[in-house]
């Protein structure tokens, strides 16, 4: 049976992003970002927030450290990683987003960091979105 694990998501950084290595040198980067959605609920419109954690691997992870800050917007692309441990005897359980594409949608920032991997992230690229020729 085939099976599919996507996510797209777009919102705001919800704080400064945490960069930090691994013991082998590879750079993660944490992000938080919030997703809104406004539907309307009898007279009344309703606006719904999302939450996420998402890392990122490799140069991607220093891109994202270096260029954006709480409250940036971003498009992100990657998918779902279910993590579980113990904390105190208690178990624990998480689900969060492994970036794949790292789009910044800020003003003078628009750019693309992409790269396949979790653990053996391939050199990032940085397109810039004035050479798409569509």
């Amino acid at each position: 049976m085939a099976s599919v694990n996507k996510v797209m998501l777009m919102g705001n950084l919800t704080r400064d992003p945490e960069i930090k290595y691994t013991p082998s040198g590879s750079a993660v980067c944490n992000l938080g970002i919030a997703s809104n959605r406004k539907y309307k609920k009898g007279d009344e419109m309703v606006e719904d927030v999302t939450f996420a954690d998402v890392e990122v691997w490799g140069s991607s992870a220093e891109n994202c450290s270096k260029y954006l800050k709480k409250g940036s917007p971003v498009f992100i692309e990657g998918r779902l990683k279910f993590s579980t441990w113990e904390k105190d005897g208690e178990k624990r359980s998480k689900l969060s987003v492994v970036a794949e594409n790292v789009q910044f949608l800020g003003s003078g920032t628009d750019q693309r960091v992409e790269h396949q991997g979790e653990s053996t992230p391939e050199q990032s690229k940085t397109v810039n979105p004035d050479d798409i020729p569509f």
